[in-house]
């Protein structure tokens, strides 16, 4: 255990539980505790994470890509199809405001 001062005070981050300890008489904090985190991988498992999270970045570029290509095309169908339905249409002039009154 270790022995404080009486002007240190120890307490808990409400937000990430690290423990500090604060001196009053200098008003600042003169060190601090991070509270033991269990989920910590291991560095043999450092390669296969790496691994792991360049295959996700690949698959989600290669849906990117794949979304991008089939776009085109599928923006072209849609202008062909609204310009057939222009064509339909007879032509009419615009109504304006003042020749309503």
């Amino acid at each position: 255990m270790i022995k404080r001062l009486e002007s240190e005070l120890e307490i808990a981050c409400p937000c990430c539980q690290t423990t500090l300890v604060i001196d009053v008489n200098l008003g600042r904090v003169v060190s601090h505790r991070e509270p033991d985190r269990g989920n910590k991988p291991e560095l043999s498992e450092a390669q296969r994470i790496l691994a792991a999270e360049e295959a996700r970045r690949e698959a989600v570029f290669q849906q990117s890509v794949e979304s991008e290509k089939g776009r085109g095309d599928a923006l072209s169908r849609r202008f062909e199809e609204a310009l057939r339905q222009a064509n339909q249409e007879p032509i009419t002039k615009p109504t304006r405001d003042f020749d309503l009154d």
